[in-house]
C-alpha cells in the first residue's frame, strides 16, 4: 500500500522528531488507557485543527470533528449518531471535565447553509446535516450593508451557542453540568489572525482570549 507523499513525509518527521522526544509518553499511553480531561467538538476543516491550536500532546484532548462543528439534540432513535456517541463515550466512559464546542471563521459548511441554492444542499448528506443551521440563520439579523464574511461570523458564533444549548438536551450531561462535574465552553477561532474568542454564557457575549490569562 502506498500512501500519499505528504503523509509519508509527515510520518517520517513524526518518527524522527516528536515520537523520539515523547517516546516514554507514547509507551505509557499505549500500555494504559486514555484519560483526557477535555473533549473538543470541532469542524473537520483542515485549517482549524484543535490539537495544533491548543498545542496539545498525545492523550491530552479527546476530539470529534464534523462539518461545521455541530452538536445535534439528544435523539436516541436507533439511527447513526457519531457525534452523540462520541459525546456519550467522553462523558460517561472517559470522565472528561470540560466539553468545548469550537467553531472557526470562513467555515465552508456555514457558508453553504447561508447561501440559498447552494449545490451542497442537494447532495446525499450535507443538506440534511446542515438543516439545523438553516434554522439558526433565520434568527440572526443582518444589518444593512453588513459584509458577507461578518454576517457569516455572526452565524458561526450563533451556531456554537445553538450547539451549547443542544448539549444540555442530553440528560446525563445536563445532570453532570448541574452538579458542576462537567463544564461547557464555546470558542471561535480566527484562522487568518490565529486568534481565539470565547463565549460567556452568563453575559451572552464573545471576547478575545488573552494569552497568559485563564
Amino acid at each position: 500500500m502506498t500512501l500519499p507523499p505528504i503523509l509519508l513525509e509527515g510520518y517520517s518527521n513524526f518518527r524522527s522528531g516528536r515520537y523520539v522526544s515523547e517516546a516514554e509518553r507514547y509507551l505509557s499511553l499505549g500500555e494504559g488507557v486514555q484519560r483526557p480531561r477535555v473533549m473538543i467538538i470541532a469542524c473537520c476543516d483542515s485549517r482549524a485543527a484543535p490539537e495544533t491550536i491548543f498545542d496539545a500532546g498525545p492523550g491530552e484532548i479527546f476530539v470529534v470533528r464534523n462539518v461545521a462543528n455541530l452538536v445535534p439534540p439528544y435523539a436516541p432513535d436507533g439511527g447513526h449518531h457519531s457525534t452523540s456517541a462520541a459525546l456519550e463515550f467522553a462523558v460517561l466512559s472517559l470522565g472528561v471535565k470540560h466539553v468545548v464546542v469550537m467553531g472557526h471563521g470562513r467555515c465552508g459548511g456555514i457558508r453553504a447553509a447561508v447561501q440559498s441554492g447552494d449545490p451542497l444542499t442537494h447532495t446525499d448528506f450535507i443538506g440534511s446535516w446542515m438543516r439545523a443551521i438553516k434554522d439558526v440563520v433565520r434568527f440572526v439579523p443582518r444589518g444593512e450593508g453588513t459584509p458577507d464574511h461578518i454576517h457569516e461570523r455572526h452565524i458561526e458564533r450563533a451556531s456554537i451557542e445553538h450547539s451549547l444549548a443542544n448539549l444540555r438536551t442530553f440528560p446525563w450531561l445536563r445532570a453532570k453540568v448541574n452538579a458542576k462535574e462537567v463544564s461547557l465552553h464555546g470558542v471561535w477561532f480566527d484562522i487568518s489572525l490565529g486568534e481565539l474568542h470565547a463565549y460567556d454564557e452568563q453575559q451572552a457575549t464573545w471576547s478575545g482570549v488573552e494569552v497568559g490569562k485563564e
